[in-house]
């Protein structure tokens, strides 16, 4: 498999080819940098922990090379190839592919590229779940990133399109959603399981603490979920269901998080007005 960036690096943790590990792909996780695979797509590498018939792979799209670092731009980009390597060992993934496009790329004209990369990659792997950012992230990369994912899932036939395609949390949380619009992505595992993962990215958690950030916000979301009832987990992660994007290619982002959003301020002004008017 040939990707644009000479740059871009395969690896599997077992040692076997590259081919064989994304055909026993079951769960697809693809990011804008690494470690947010390890916030956006834990429920996926938390399902297929210790399984045998079910096997996550996971996808860097940038090289990382603008985080804010002490170190310099080929050195950051170099460990956080390595952090990554080493997170997919902790985490038992069956692949881990960084395809080392910069940020600005992706966000212009060389998204086409990171397009191609990436459906490479979804007709070899085939996933039954993806994982991917969601439409209101605050982050660009993370929306360049997921316009590319789209534009890659509208090029293949319906039959090979992942039968769920979840829209995940990063930057921002998702809580606002209407409740009916979205999916509470269960988190199966040791409660340090997810900040193990994201403490192998020292390169960033020096700085800003994902690892206690990201749990925490788990946490919150299964506790807060509803105020009438106990928890039914102890750590939820919250997510889009976007198969309703590649249904229908001519349905925009734009217009899809429209929807969401003119839904939040429906009902959230109709339980103003109704307890508003009960005074009355």
């Amino acid at each position: 498999m040939k990707f644009f960036q000479p740059r871009a690096d395969a690896h599997v943790p077992d040692g076997g080819g590259l081919a064989p590990a994304l055909a026993s792909t079951t769960h697809l996780g693809i990011g804008a940098h690494a470690d947010d695979l390890e916030i956006m797509a834990f429920p996926g590498i938390c399902a297929c922990r210790g399984q045998t018939d079910l096997r996550f792979s996971g996808v860097v799209a940038t090289d990382g090379s603008g985080a804010p670092s002490k170190l310099s731009g080929a050195e950051l980009v170099r460990t956080r190839i390595d952090e990554q390597k080493q997170a997919a060992e902790l985490g038992g993934y069956a692949s881990i592919l960084q395809l080392a496009h910069p940020s600005a790329d992706v966000r212009g004209a060389g998204r086409k590229a990171l397009t191609s990369d990436l459906l490479q990659i979804l007709k070899a792997a085939k996933p039954k779940a993806l994982y991917l950012h969601n439409p209101a992230d605050r982050h660009e990369t993370h929306l360049a990133v997921l316009l590319a994912c789209l534009d890659a899932l509208r090029q293949l036939p319906p039959g090979q399109q992942p039968a769920q395609i979840f829209g995940c949390e990063v930057w921002g949380d998702l809580d606002w959603v209407p409740g009916d619009r979205v999916v509470r992505l269960p988190c199966p595992a040791p409660a340090d399981f997810g900040p193990s993962l994201l403490r192998v990215f020292r390169s960033q958690v020096d700085g800003k603490r994902y690892d206690l950030a990201a749990a925490g916000r788990r946490r919150a979301q299964a506790t807060f979920a509803d105020a009438y009832a106990p928890d039914q987990t102890e750590e939820v992660l919250l997510a889009l269901d976007l198969r309703p994007l590649v249904e229908n290619p001519k349905l925009s982002l734009t217009d899809f998080v429209f929807g969401l959003t003119g839904e939040f301020q429906k009902r959230t002004l109709e339980r103003i007005r109704r307890l508003e008017s009960a005074q009355r």
